[in-house]
């Protein structure tokens, strides 16, 4: 192959650069999926991000992709690129164990619609992500796949849920990945991760019953820069027959380049009183900075939120929803599960004592209703993604977290994603920001209006452009 990229880095690829090089003939999708692989083969023992690998299937798909290219025509949009898949998202005909042990013998029946869409595309699943059990913790590891490290730092986590997304990414395994979000799931491991994560406005991108009814959730993409999430998006997004909920097709994202100049940028350290770290807070105001400086308009705003009401309104909201969903999965089998599963099974629970499902709407219309009104007159806001810079590998945060020289009783508390899940109309991209003093990478979140995507990625594009982050490539082995 020619271009910039050697074969010594070639894991490390762009999904759009790739496919350039692919329509150019400069790069066949069999040296890309083989570099991949091996990549894979060489570090996956110490960072632990898949559950499985498709190798064969892949190799069939990557030689079928090749004949597209060299005999021309229409070509899918995806063709030829690797795609890490998160467990959860299902596979006909191979296991779905939302991470338990009691379920590692459970086989899906039906491609999730990102899966089908992704294949539809030309996408080659090669490889499957790990997640803590049910999606539930920000940490991944679980009794059934063990502990997922951070390849930046191996004894602190990549985050969760979609933690083996995002560690897949940052150590070269992939050039794009599937990722979901009801919390955070795919925010918090971009910026544990140096990685790009968008959660789409709620039914951007269609899921599965019953849980796609339940309007904080999401699927999204992972990729290592904006253009490439935005290339993903764009094949996921859509009205699909399983899903009523989703939406219609709109104009695909581009995720390139454009001036800064012009926007107006709401800044938001704390969101409230969540205790940021000294080293979050300077990455986050860096990057304000950078836009102000290509000629953006920024203002630091405060919201009047605390970390103790986001919880108990999301937990009233689990409570209702994902709770009982998790309870009815795990009876009979609760002497397996992990701590943190038992944990958020009874905090939720709790949380529905007294409180009806009417109440939490309530709230959730109030911190909406404060969340537009201080983003009126601005075209995004930028806060932290999580306010503290990492969380340990094989914890389970049962009694808490400590951050900003204090102690918060539950860990959640310390991520700065939950709001965008109750006001999940909202597009946000997430995107790094720079290192943090434990030597993993920080991350911002871009908020839009309501289903207004096209702004948060043309913010991230500057962002990208203006505070490049070539610390993604300073990873173990390497």
């Amino acid at each position: 192959m020619s271009g910039t990229t050697t074969a010594t880095d070639l894991h490390y690829l762009g999904a759009t650069e790739a496919l350039n090089l692919f329509r150019s003939r400069d790069l066949s999708p069999i040296e890309l999926l083989e570099s991949v692989l091996q990549r894979i083969d060489a570090v996956n023992p110490r960072v632990n991000a898949l559950t499985e690998q498709l190798v064969d299937a892949a190799r069939e798909s990557a030689r079928n992709a090749e004949q597209q290219y060299r005999a021309g025509g229409a070509l899918a949009p995806l063709l030829g690129l690797p795609v890490a898949a998160k467990e959860k998202h299902s596979l006909a005909g191979h296991v779905l164990s939302n991470g338990l042990v009691a379920q590692r013998a459970v086989v899906a029946n039906a491609d999730h619609p990102v899966i089908s869409r992704i294949r539809s595309a030309g996408g080659i699943v090669h490889a499957r992500t790990t997640t803590p059990e049910f999606c539930c913790a920000t940490v991944t590891h679980s009794p059934l796949w063990g502990v997922t490290r951070n390849p930046f730092n191996l004894a602190l986590s990549p985050g969760g849920s979609s933690g083996g997304s995002g560690a897949a990414l940052a150590a070269g395994f992939t050039p794009l990945a599937t990722g979901s979000d009801i919390a955070g799931s795919t925010r918090l491991p971009a910026a544990f991760t140096g990685t790009v994560g968008f959660k789409a406005p709620y039914g951007r991108i269609p899921g599965v019953a019953p849980l796609a009814a339940d309007h904080y959730r999401g699927d999204g993409p992972m990729a290592r820069t904006v253009a490439d999430a935005a290339l993903l998006a764009n094949v996921m997004a859509g009205r699909h027959p399983g899903d009523h909920t989703s939406l219609a097709d709109t104009a695909p994202l581009s995720g390139a380049w454009a001036s800064a100049r012009g926007l107006r940028i709401a800044l938001c350290i704390r969101l409230g009183d969540y205790l940021v770290d000294a080293d979050v807070e300077a990455n986050t105001r860096a990057v304000a900075a950078a836009l102000q400086s290509a000629g953006a308009i920024v203002e630091e705003v405060e919201l009047p939120w605390t970390t103790a009401e986001m919880h108990r309104v999301s937990f009233t909201h689990f409570g209702h929803t994902l709770g009982p969903a998790m309870e009815d999965e795990t009876r009979g089998a609760e002497s397996g599960l992990a701590a943190y599963t038992v944990q958020f099974m009874a905090d939720a629970r709790a949380a529905t004592a007294g409180t009806r499902f009417l109440d939490g709407l309530s709230a959730e219309t109030r911190l909406q209703g404060q969340l537009a009104a201080v983003m009126s007159g601005f075209d995004a806001l930028i806060c932290p993604t999580s306010a503290v810079a990492s969380l340990t590998a094989d914890d389970h945060y049962l009694n808490g977290i400590r951050t900003g020289g204090e102690h918060l009783d539950h860990y959640w508390q310390a991520h700065m994603t939950v709001p965008f899940n109750i006001a999940n109309r909202c597009p946000v991209l997430a995107v790094p920001s720079g290192m943090a003093d434990c030597g993993i990478p920080t991350g911002v979140q871009i908020v839009g209006h309501p289903f207004d995507d096209d702004t948060v990625f043309r913010v991230g594009a500057a962002v990208e452009m203006l505070r490049p982050w070539a610390h993604r490539y300073a990873l173990i082995g390497d």
